[in-house]
């Protein structure tokens, strides 16, 4: 087995504990859904946030849906960039599976579909 990243984000309609657990909740089932996850099978999940949503941590959502104490999670914010989608949250979910990295479904719902269609700018900026 190989350690992969999960990538997934979701805009939060409002900077309340309610939405942002509600988000997290609907964001990590689709995740390991989508990559047909077992929870015993997560080392890690790093969550973060724009500055604008501070109400409530993320990881607490894992809690609600039953996940394990013992779950490795991490909160924090994401940079203050001009123009980013406001009350995005992002996670990170480090597995522990068989799957190539062309197999991994990364999930971005709402809002956050935009943020795979970015462009990427090539290696040392904006050149």
């Amino acid at each position: 087995m190989q350690c992969r990243g999960i990538r997934g984000a979701i805009a939060v309609s409002a900077n309340n504990k309610k939405n942002i657990l509600a988000a997290t909740k609907k964001l990590l089932t689709e995740m390991t859904k989508a990559n047909k996850i077992e929870i015993k099978d997560i080392a890690a999940i790093f969550f973060t946030t724009t500055p604008d949503l501070d109400a409530e941590f993320p990881a607490a959502a894992t809690r609600e849906l039953g996940w394990p104490s013992n779950l490795a999670l991490l909160c924090g914010h994401e940079m203050s960039v001009p123009n980013a989608l406001p009350r995005c949250l992002r996670v990170l979910m480090l597995v522990n599976t068989k799957k190539g990295p062309e197999e991994i479904i990364h999930v971005y719902l709402g809002e956050a579909k935009k943020l795979k269609d970015k462009p990427s700018l090539p290696i040392g900026g904006d050149t």
